[in-house]
């Protein structure tokens, strides 16, 4: 069948030329080509010799023998030096291929064949190029052909996909490939060929035959063109980028730990509460880091038991140390599942560490104990993560595990396990570390949490061990009252309220704050309180207790330096304001002093209104005296005491404070429990800015039967008439079963009055929940117990006093002294004795 060679072909590229010699020698015939060739036309060789023709003269006479060689019927192949065409004098070479032929008439010719040796050399040149890129690329090299079957491929290919290179001629990719990635490199083949558009970088996965290795392949497709343009075939150049995968893979895991741990530095300790920081690590880790994880805490750090067995160093060096006698005895000790988490949906949240970890699921809140020979118990036992690979089941799915132990401060605190499914990456020593990191911050953050509740606890014993406890009493008062911490997670702050009784049935209200927040402020006013308390036993004036109170402040920083130098330290200044309040039950008057607080705020049948009080500067400045007012509360007013903290607020002035409180007080709420919480729900009090004490006291004086008052004369028989009065009022209170010992004490206060006082002599007693006796004279010299000798006919009433009632004490009054005493009521429990025993009557009189 006959066809024409497309243009583009060998032919074209060696331009081979033919002219053909008659029997005389001379040229009968000349191609287009060898016009082409030698720049000469048909009409300018026919007919001549061609040596003469084309040769130079030195060559000719060789010439001319060949010609007859060929002539006689040999066969000759030369070079032979030709003219360039183009008048340039340039010559060439020649190959000539000479084959005799025979004419029609039998006589011998010869047919010539002439191919420009130039070209041959650049052909020779560009196969040995081509032979080079193609057979010496380090590179897998195939070319396709248009059906895209493999027409070539190097050596290099052929080393890896075995073989020789002969041999996987005709082969398509899925010889080579799994289907999909097969469908994806002949897609990408047809493309190439249709479109003429390279494809770079193409990333194909698989294995080489007998390997189950898995590579990584990058390859590069362009169309392959004939020398007329015609597109045939493609060629692929791939590069096994197998080793840029895994360190492409390994960077972006440590990027992506690097960003773990940086997330788990922002979001773990957020909370000083164990089992929060124990689930802010599964938070960080899951899934991000593993597919289930758990976290188990010893069951004594839960219970905030601190009288732990001081820890024990187990075998080898840098290890940390572990709670408990032994390192032997530590995994047998109780632990607690704090936490859960899973990101698989049919995963078992409670417990899904089945094959290494055998044993039944372990929910969270459940007591438990890791075997002795487990994975958990080793890794508690040598304070060093395991790394656990497979659940050793067909069923579980469970691929590796990383059991670390939480260890801070060289003690361990529990146990975190990570894992990961079948499917996903098995950990490696990369992962090992970050797992050991990532438990490291929560361990610290986890022993901070038990440090602080250790403390918390502490400090909420302290806070309310200040506090007075359940609902203080008061006589002639109804009281109620409310304290909120500003920390709402530690309760503990800086503000105290106090209920003091005093003697003669008055009671002391003081509400105070401390400047600062936590538990330095907490013990501040720990001691402000004692030392108020301790004032108030002196039975002093409020404007004096402030005074002496604000020499305890400016001692609290430094208690052992001058005090200029506590001065000059502002740092260790503790400042404080508080108020102090007497009231007196029988007058119903209340005297009130201030320093530095909020003033009282009085409701009246008038309305609501804040107390007149000097406010005084704050306790701990010094240099300022305190004054201190007179205010008589009529029946049924409501005073109220307060800190700062439940009317001031950054979101709205302190007036607005105020009359939110003088609105609430004046709703008509029965309860004054009732009113506290009112209070309370209406104000705006942004809890949590600062602590609030609020103090409430409903006025209700003392009836006027439950006084009686007697203004004696200066003389001996003033004695037996207060034995009188005092016989006949307690059969009217129905106290007859207190006379003897009333008649009798009355009689010694009475008599003391008269032989060390001066003035009038005035008795009064006051019955409420105790009874109480008073004795005003105007001396002012404060009487003094003493132990008589046995020789000493008086000096025994005080002890007398004392061993009687349930107490004395005496006070100063502005008119001179005041000396009393108290009973319990018959039924009451008694702080004194009622009756003498034998012993005691030998000892007062010998």
């Amino acid at each position: 069948m006959w066809h024409s060679s497309p243009p583009g072909s060998i032919y074209d590229y060696i331009k081979v030329a033919s002219f053909s010699l008659g029997p005389d020698g001379l040229i009968d015939q000349w191609s287009a080509r060898a016009e082409e060739l030698v720049g000469l036309t048909a009409a300018d060789v026919l007919g001549r010799d061609p040596v003469e023709a084309f040769m130079p003269p030195e060559l000719r006479a060789d010439g001319h023998r060949k010609v007859a060689e060929i002539l006689d019927g040999q066969e000759w192949t030369g070079l032979v030096p030709f003219r360039i065409p183009g008048g340039t004098g340039a010559r060439g070479v020649a190959e000539i291929y000479v084959m005799p032929t025979r004419t029609g008439t039998a006589e011998r010719a010869a047919l010539c064949i002439v191919v420009d040796v130039r070209a041959l050399r650049r052909i020779e040149s560009d196969l040995a190029a081509s032979q080079a890129i193609f057979g010496q690329s380090p590179f897998g090299f195939l070319l396709f052909n248009t059906d895209l079957t493999v027409q070539r491929a190097n050596r290099r290919f052929a080393t890896v996909f075995g073989g020789t290179a002969e041999e996987h001629r005709g082969r398509t990719v899925h010889d080579y490939l799994a289907p999909h990635e097969a469908d994806r490199m002949t897609e990408a083949l047809r493309r190439c060929l249709e479109t003429g558009e390279a494809v770079t970088d193409l990333e194909i996965t698989g294995a080489a035959p007998g390997s189950r290795e898995h590579r990584h392949w990058s390859i590069n497709l362009y169309r392959v063109h004939s020398g007329s343009g015609r597109p045939i075939g493609v060629a692929g150049l791939g590069t096994d980028v197998t080793r840029r995968h895994l360190a492409a893979r390994e960077a972006a895991g440590v990027r992506r730990n690097l960003a773990l741990l940086n997330e788990a530095g922002a979001r773990i300790g957020t909370s000083l509460d164990l089992e929060t920081t124990a689930r802010e690590l599964l938070d960080v880790t899951v899934p991000g880091f593993c597919d289930f994880a758990s976290v188990d805490l010893y069951q004594a750090l839960l219970a905030g038991d601190d009288d732990r067995d001081r820890p024990a160093r187990p075998q080898g060096p840098g290890v940390p140390t572990l709670p408990g006698r032994s390192a032997g005895r530590l995994p047998s000790a109780p632990l607690r599942r704090v936490a859960c988490a899973s990101a698989v949906s049919d995963a078992p949240l409670s417990g899904p560490l089945s094959g290494p970890f055998s044993g039944p699921l372990i929910g969270v809140g459940e007591i438990h104990r890791y075997p002795a020979a487990s994975p958990g118990a080793l890794a508690l036992r040598t304070a060093r993560p395991r790394l656990v690979e497979g659940g050793g089941r067909p069923e579980d799915m469970v691929q590796s595990t990383l059991v670390v132990p939480l260890v801070a401060h060289d003690t361990v605190v529990g146990l975190a396990q990570f894992s990961r499914t079948k499917g996903s990456e098995p950990f490696g020593e990369r992962d090992r570390a970050v797992a050991v990191e990532l438990a490291a911050r929560a361990a610290v953050c986890i022993d901070n949490a038990r440090l602080y509740r250790r403390e918390h606890e502490r400090a909420l014993i302290l806070q309310r061990s200040l506090l007075p406890p359940g609902d203080p009493e008061a006589a002639g008062l109804d009281i109620a009252c409310r304290y909120l911490p500003g920390n709402a997670a530690t309760e503990v702050g800086g503000d105290w309220f106090d209920v003091i009784e005093l003697p003669g049935h008055r009671t002391a209200l003081v509400v105070g704050d401390v400047m600062g927040r936590g538990l330095r402020a907490a013990v501040a006013m720990g001691e402000l309180r004692t030392a108020v308390r301790t004032l108030a036993l002196l039975d002093l004036e409020p404007a004096e207790v402030l005074a002496a109170l604000d020499e305890v402040a400016r001692g609290l920083g430094d208690p052992g330096g001058p005090p200029r130098a506590r001065e000059a330290d502002l740092s260790e200044v503790y400042l404080a304001t508080c108020v102090y309040a007497v009231y007196d039950p029988v007058t119903r008057r209340c005297t009130i002093a201030n320093a530095g607080h909020m003033p009282p705020m009085l409701r009246t049948d008038g309305g609501t209104a804040l107390l007149e009080v000097p406010p005084g500067m704050p306790l701990g400045v010094g240099g300022e005296p305190f004054e201190e007012v007179e205010v008589e509360l009529p029946e049924g007013a409501l005073l109220t005491l307060y800190t700062d903290g439940l009317v001031e607020s950054r979101d709205h002035p302190l007036e607005d404070g105020l009359s939110g409180l003088r609105a609430a007080l004046a709703d008509p709420v029965p309860s004054l429990e009732d009113v506290c919480d009112h209070v309370l729900a209406t104000l705006d009090t942004r809890h949590g800015e600062d602590d609030i004490a609020l103090l409430m006291a409903r006025v209700q004086g003392l009836p006027r039967d439950a006084v009686a008052d007697w203004t004696l004369p200066r003389e001996a028989r003033s004695v037996g008439r207060a034995r009188e009065l005092a016989r006949a009022q307690l059969p009217e209170w129905g106290l007859e079963g207190l006379l003897d010992t009333t008649e009798l004490l009355v009689s010694e206060l009475v008599t003391n009055a008269l032989r060390y006082g001066d003035g009038e002599i005035r008795v009064r007693l006051l019955l409420d929940r105790t009874l109480v006796c008073e004795v005003w004279d105007a001396n002012l010299v404060q009487p003094r117990r003493r132990r008589a000798r046995d020789t000493d006919e008086g000096g025994r009433g005080l002890q007398l006093v004392g061993l009687l009632s349930s107490g004395w004490g005496t006070r100063r009054t502005p008119r001179g002294k005041t000396v009393w005493f108290e009973l319990p009521l018959p039924g009451e429990a008694a702080g004194g004795t009622a009756e003498l025993s034998a012993e005691q009557l030998l000892d007062l009189y010998g």
